[in-house]
């Protein structure tokens, strides 16, 4: 976290604004006053957002949030460089217990429109986190754009430093419940990634890949043009 003036005095407003209408439950108009209220800390906030009480936000001056998202309670979003942001889509639905941390310098996790992340989700870096749009992220999955170099064994681990190399979920892909995403990957439009999977290597659109490692089973788009050659022929 970086102490200088000018953060600790955004860090005082964020505080303010959080603590005074962060805990107001929905029946005491929370909602309302929420949207009202974090539009001063926000960088960005689009029209009909409905966040929930017990959220925790540290840089929301670093986040912008898309007309009609939803973040449930108990979303972190924790952003500690000045120099990283968190981009929420729209109709972006943050669901129970969602982390996101950028955790690096010039980290963007970006999360575009429609896409679901389910319960219990964590998404870090520090490296870049993209996600499509329309995307289905299913509950205590994890999302994570770094990994710890651990070539030289007579080094401790923690001091030979992480790779950053980067995330991306193409749009339309839904991922099963408790997956993860290592760093250096990317996984194609329109994929399906069976539960439990841990994906390592990059998947190509289209494809359904499960185990661990994640290894692809078949292709959709194969699947797709044998069910309209046989509708076509009926």
């Amino acid at each position: 976290m970086i102490f200088n003036n000018s953060a600790k005095l955004t860090r005082a407003k964020e505080l303010l604004v959080t603590t005074g209408v962060g805990w107001i439950p929905q029946i005491a108009g929370g909602n309302f006053l929420r949207r009202l209220a974090y539009r001063l800390i926000f960088k960005k906030i689009g029209a009909s957002v409905y966040i929930q009480n017990g959220t925790e936000l540290i840089g929301a001056d670093r986040i912008e949030v898309g007309s009609n998202a939803f973040m449930a309670q108990g979303v972190s979003i924790v952003i500690s460089k000045l120099n990283s942001k968190v981009l929420l889509g729209e109709s972006v639905s943050l669901s129970k217990g969602v982390i996101i941390n950028p955790a690096g310098s010039n980290c963007c996790i970006e999360i575009d429109r429609h896409t679901f992340i389910g319960p219990y989700t964590c998404i870090g870096g520090p490296g870049n986190v993209k996600i499509g749009k329309y995307c289905l992220i299913a509950a205590h999955s994890g999302i994570v754009a770094n990994n710890h170099i651990f070539s030289d064994p007579t080094e401790m681990i923690h001091l030979q430093g992480v790779t950053r190399q980067g995330v991306v979920i193409e749009d339309n892909c839904w991922l099963g419940y408790g997956v993860k995403v290592l760093d250096g990957v990317t996984i194609g439009e329109g994929s399906v990634i069976g539960a439990g999977a841990v994906v390592t290597k990059n998947i190509p659109p289209y494809s359904v890949a499960v185990g661990v490692p994640a290894k692809v089973v078949r292709s959709r788009q194969l699947v797709e043009k044998q069910f309209t050659n046989w509708r076509e022929a009926s």
